[in-house]
């Protein structure tokens, strides 16, 4: 029997970074090396992700890996059922390097610290070079963002988003920004008219290896968060961007005007709903921020909704994972309201008789998606004003969103919505009573609680447990100069009201907490301190 032909590098791709233009990639041998991917429980299982999900990754895994074979590249690809799979990277890993024998391991750095701890130690216990290669999928590196954070006492979002535009030349005329000014959010925070629909929504049909994905999933996860049935999304980059160009096409004109929007039974508005496809690699960030600007400049779309588009990635998501970069591993663990409620069992259940959460909660339930206002100021709001555990709320946002990923859902909950990193993302804490979600939304109308009253069994919890949050929270928030005009009214509050505001707030909350649970406690611990 002849020799197996000698194997040069062994390239893993993660399941995040299905990008043929990957850093790993870019000099592959296809005559020597091999690459490998693998589908290990621990990845499904170190919170109870949706199971759409599950099946969303793995599937486009499954089809990266079909065009890697079409395109004259070895892979090795381990399904999650088959006979001796590990479970783990560190061990699927070791179980390659034995099968292939290569002279080194070649990786893209990864989305999560945990992972990069687990590649960091490959080294040593595979007796392997490795090469960790910058992730150059985005606009700035870590060491970009490090130049830019040093010597800051906080970051913000806004100053960093300038200076990327200027430095990649998007929506800019020269060094000036187009239409004379930066930021044109205070254009898009419209309420959604009665008579206006949004476009229905590009979905795919699950194709055969999808369903065979679905089964899997059914069958292995069936105690996990989220409906299957009427799974849509897509998993290859084709179909990724046949997605995004109805987008431009059909919703990016009127997206700007009503992205702060909220409708019953319309979770996804005008929205892109390209995050999922952004942060596994089926699109890349620097191509679709382009083709919105194309838009702009050919007339389709106005500025205020593609400045908007481009602020949500060019500027907001390269920050937050900059962010996380940049504060790992102790980030995740501070909490700086010292907030220690256990998390609500209707997060789980969407068992409510506030609308507002059974509408958010039941749309993730059935799509795993929910746009970023119903998870800044409904989920996120009522997480911040109840005092939830910060580690707990963030194991369930990592938990039941398809574009879930840790160095973007960390900084998202931990810093703007829950204030837990003490302002450094954020410059206040965006906390919110009924009366916004009324404004900005249709779920008042048939919500058992009245977002007018202000006190007593049928005024809206957001109502009293805003002011309760502010009570308690005096002595850290107080001094917040975007804080100063709530603590002024809250100072001219008799005694009596106040007293009041803590009676509501105090009933609600212990009727919350009578219903705690599903055994998040222990997941929440773990996910505090990063491995």
């Amino acid at each position: 029997m002849a020799d197996p032909e000698p194997v040069g590098a062994l390239r893993l791709v993660l399941g995040d970074q299905l990008s043929h233009g990957l850093a790993s990639l870019s000099d592959i041998d296809r005559a020597r090396d091999v690459v490998l991917m693998v589908e290990v429980d621990d990845e499904t299982r170190y919170v109870p992700h949706h199971r759409q999900k599950i099946v969303f990754v793995l599937s486009a895994m499954r089809h990266f890996a079909d065009e890697l074979r079409m395109a004259g590249v070895r892979v090795d690809y381990v399904n999650l059922d088959e006979a001796g799979n590990s479970g783990s990277f560190s061990g699927e890993v070791a179980r390659a390097v034995g099968r292939h024998k290569p002279d080194r391991l070649i990786l893209t750095e990864p989305g999560e610290w945990r992972v990069l701890e687990q590649m960091r130690s490959w080294q040593e216990t595979l007796c392997l070079p490795v090469d960790i290669r910058d992730d150059d999928r985005f606009f700035a590196s870590r060491h970009r963002f490090g130049r830019w954070a040093e010597g800051r006492k906080s970051f913000r979002m806004e100053f960093f988003y300038r200076e990327m535009r200027r430095e990649h030349a998007i929506l800019m005329e020269g060094d000036e920004p187009v239409g004379g000014q930066w930021n044109f959010d205070h254009d898009n925070r419209k309420s959604l008219p009665k008579d206006v629909t949004p476009p229905k929504r590009s979905r795919f049909a699950p194709d055969e290896i999808t369903r065979s994905v679905m089964a899997l999933v059914a069958a292995r996860h069936a105690d996990h968060f989220g409906e299957l049935d009427g799974f849509g999304w897509a998993v290859t980059r084709g179909d990724a961007e046949a997605a995004f160009a109805h987008f431009l096409r059909d919703a990016l004109p009127h997206f700007g005007d009503y992205q702060d929007a909220m409708k019953t039974g319309e979770p996804f508005l005008f929205h892109a709903i390209i995050s999922p496809y952004l942060n596994i690699g089926l699109l890349t960030a620097r191509d679709v921020c382009l083709a919105a600007e194309a838009e702009w400049r050919a007339g389709r779309a106005p500025l205020n909704a593609v400045e908007g588009f481009i602020r949500q990635i060019l500027g907001w998501r390269e920050y937050v994972r900059s962010i996380y970069w940049a504060r790992m591993p102790g980030y995740a663990r501070t909490n700086a309201l010292e907030a220690n409620r256990p998390l609500p069992l209707f997060y789980w259940t969407g068992e409510t008789a506030m609308n507002c959460l059974a509408q958010c909660i039941g749309d993730i339930h059935r799509h795993a998606y929910g746009h970023h206002i119903q998870r800044l100021m409904v989920t996120g709001n009522f997480a911040l004003l109840a005092g939830i555990r910060p580690a707990e709320i963030e194991a369930w946002y990592l938990a039941v969103y398809i574009d879930a990923f840790e160095w973007v859902e960390l900084p998202n909950v931990h810093g703007m919505v829950l204030f837990a990193d003490d302002g450094l993302l954020a410059s206040k804490p965006y906390a919110a009573s009924g009366a916004y979600i009324d404004r900005m939304s249709d779920y008042c109308a048939s919500c058992t609680y009245d977002p007018a009253l202000k006190a007593g069994p049928r005024a809206c919890p957001f109502n009293y447990l805003y002011w309760h949050f502010l009570i308690e929270n005096a002595g850290k928030l107080e001094r917040n100069p975007r804080m100063a005009m709530p603590y002024r009214t809250l100072r001219a509050f008799s005694e009596a009201r106040r007293a009041e505001i803590m009676a509501d707030a105090t009933l609600f909350l212990s009727s919350v907490d009578s219903t705690a649970g599903r055994g998040t406690n222990q997941l929440a611990l773990d996910l505090e301190t990063p491995q």
